[in-house]
């Protein structure tokens, strides 16, 4: 287990080194304050960070319930387990959710973006940026196309991670289900159950450097 977390490590380090190095060598990159201003259901409302600070709330609420799981584990107390196993697959439930509701809104979002003297309506992808440096065109203030490669970073890493943790919830799951069916009980000892911990502490670990990353600086 540790030799795969330390190479899923190395990988996710190198996306985030590739990414900074990109970060910094352009002169105007997206103000996460602006592109991660939304939150649902609350309209136009202008809240900088705050889904995302209710995402990373999830995440690490959910790694509490894992230790608490683990802890339950070295008491042999079955009850215990899967009650907090239960409580982590909700929350990586939940934060999957989420991350699918941010994608949306920001594939689907509609920006003003003056391209070649005309105004389009862009939504960000892989392929369009429509955070790119304000300019004043027809008495308004409208974006203009900015780097493609904050698009491809961000659904690249973000999505990565995603994958991560879809599949910590799937092998939180199989953990679950073999503790109901006592197999753990009868093996005397609960160790699949700190083994998949420790994956899913490693993937909340990971989220902490990609928040810091997209969304703080």
């Amino acid at each position: 287990m540790w030799y795969f977390l330390m190479s899923d490590a190395f990988t996710f380090g190198a996306f985030l080194i590739s990414y900074g190095t990109i970060r910094f060598s352009v002169n105007h990159w997206a103000d996460p304050n602006e592109v991660f201003n939304a939150f649902p259901f609350a309209g136009h409302a202008n809240l900088p960070l705050a889904f995302v600070s209710l995402m990373t709330f999830i995440l690490i609420f959910s790694s509490v319930t894992m230790v608490l799981a683990v802890h339950e584990g070295h008491k042999m107390n079955r009850k215990g387990v899967e009650k907090y196993m239960i409580l982590t697959i909700i929350g990586g439930i939940a934060f999957l959710a989420c991350q699918a509701w941010e994608w949306t809104h920001m594939i689907t979002g509609d920006h003003k973006v003056l391209v070649n003297g005309e105004i389009e309506r862009w939504g960000t992808t892989v392929t369009r940026n429509p955070w790119g440096p304000h300019v004043m065109h027809n008495g308004e203030l409208v974006s203009t196309p900015g780097p493609i490669a904050f698009g491809g970073y961000f659904f690249g890493i973000t999505g990565f991670h995603g994958f991560h943790v879809f599949s910590g919830v799937i092998i939180n799951v199989v953990m679950l289900i073999k503790t109901r069916l006592k197999h753990f009980d009868q093996r005397g000892h609960y160790e699949m159950i700190e083994k998949a911990g420790l994956y899913w502490h490693f993937v909340d670990l990971v989220w902490v450097f990609v928040f810091l990353c997209f969304y703080l600086v």
